[in-house]
């Protein structure tokens, strides 16, 4: 357990800062230049421990993956097809996005392995991938409730998968693409929502055949199996949805100028900069390109007054890592703020939305839950603060609660932040660099 405390800023956050590489591209990154043929250079890579168990299993299936220096690595890729079966059980710490992809990609490899987590993972649920997975000939055997630790017996001559999701999951998607793969014939995935499309930018970027159609219902993707896949260098854009966490700080504390370089802008992930603007942000894109096949820019924010807003539950698929982080711009806006449609917040690394609500409501903020739906009266102006906000070993929690201690009138303590070094290594200094008050909570505080 590490306490931190979070203490209300007199002056504004200031200055220049790059958050680190976005986590969705990475895992997919390591995943795909492991199964490509000849060396892939990847610059950007978020080191955090995610990512990292994400190269570490790669390793275990046989590709060879160096650190070169901070941020820049190589894998020199199996092949798909072509990976061995790893010796040893695949830990992947926190991460559900390694765990659902890798299971994808097992899945019509024939091999079997055994995927695990940490405490929190195992509690995650894992029927969503297995269900489609198996139609490719997979086995699957998992704890009750299908959690993990999940053993996988692939598929000796995989089948391709023709598969309609239920709910809007970019993770489900993938990890249906993925399998797909090692699979003769044609891979049909359709989405009644758009998701995050990185694993489809990529697959295109290491050359595999892959359509995508608009059918004004949706969208379907078509990957034919059986590629050889290209080694192809990648820049990783920083991760939009780390940039949240600064940036929803430098619009709540008066005075603020804070720009944050290469943010990812894929618009796909941009629904908290949409919502944000809804709400009478102060945010300015500069310098607008393209890198590694996604669009990029510097994020230039100032503080604004912001008001509530009616968040529509078709934007959740483009923000729905960002909704605590939004919670806490809303707990500061005036009027009330309606987020509608988190019921995929009740599967992340906590019940996110019930514990979300415990972040405000320890800190004097008036919210509720109503089905799926998040109602926030704004205080507009800064909340009381001053509460113990319990992190459930949710890293977005913890950091939420932090960047809430910035703006309010009391400090406020998180019961545990050392699980934030998963998704965003370096954070307290980040934010510390730019004008924050972060700190240990003092033994005699406790």
């Amino acid at each position: 357990m590490e306490a931190m405390i979070s203490r209300p800023l007199t002056a504004g956050l200031k200055g220049e800062a790059m958050v680190p590489g976005d986590k969705s591209i990475s895992h997919r990154a390591l995943m795909l230049g492991a199964l490509a043929v000849g060396e892939t250079g990847i610059t950007g890579l978020l080191e955090g421990e995610d990512v990292l168990a994400t190269a570490g299993a790669m390793r275990a299936l046989g590709a060879e993956i160096e650190r070169e220096a901070p941020g820049r690595w190589r894998v020199a890729g199996c092949g798909v097809g072509a990976l061995r079966e790893p010796e040893n059980v695949l830990d992947m710490g926190n991460s559900g996005t390694a765990a659902r992809l890798l299971t994808g990609i097992l899945a019509s490899h024939p091999l079997f392995a055994v995927i695990t987590g940490d405490a929190s993972l195992r509690r995650r649920p894992m029927r969503r991938v297995m269900a489609p997975l198996a139609a490719c000939g997979a086995r699957f055997s998992a704890r009750a409730g299908d959690l993990l630790p999940l053993a996988i017996e692939g598929a000796r001559a995989a089948l391709p998968l023709n598969y309609r999701l239920p709910v809007a999951s970019a993770q489900v998607k993938s990890a249906v693409l993925l399998a797909g793969l090692n699979a003769r014939g044609v891979t049909f995935v359709e989405e009644p929502v758009a998701t995050r499309d990185h694993t489809e930018n990529l697959l295109r970027h290491f050359g595999a055949a892959l359509e995508v159609e608009d059918t004004g219902a949706g969208r379907v993707i078509r990957l034919a199996g059986l590629p050889e896949l290209r080694a192809a260098d990648i820049t990783v854009p920083a991760d939009p949805s780390s940039a949240a966490f600064p940036l929803v700080a430098a619009l709540l504390v008066a005075g603020s100028r804070l720009v944050l370089r290469h943010v990812g802008l894929n618009p796909l992930r941009t629904g908290l900069f949409t919502t944000l603007a809804e709400m009478g942000a102060g945010l300015a894109v500069e310098n607008s390109r393209i890198a590694g096949g996604e669009p990029v820019g510097d994020l230039v924010v100032t503080p604004a007054a912001l008001r509530g807003v009616d968040v529509p539950s078709e934007r959740a698929p483009r923000m729905i890592d960002e909704y605590p982080i939004l919670a806490v711009a809303a707990a500061c806006a005036r009027g009330v703020t309606r987020l509608r449609g988190l019921g995929e917040l009740r599967v992340k690394e906590s019940d996110r939305l019930a514990a979300t609500a415990a972040l405000l409501q320890a800190n004097g903020v008036a919210v509720a839950i109503a089905g799926d739906d998040l109602i926030i009266t704004g205080m507009g102006g800064p909340p009381p603060g001053g509460g113990v906000v319990a992190t459930a070993m949710d890293h977005r929690i913890a950091m939420s609660a932090l960047v809430l201690g910035m703006a309010t009138r009391a400090p406020v303590v998180v019961d545990d932040a050392s699980f934030i070094e998963t998704s965003f290594p370096g954070f307290v200094a980040l934010m510390n660099g730019c004008g924050a008050a972060i700190a240990p909570l003092p033994a005699d505080a406790a």
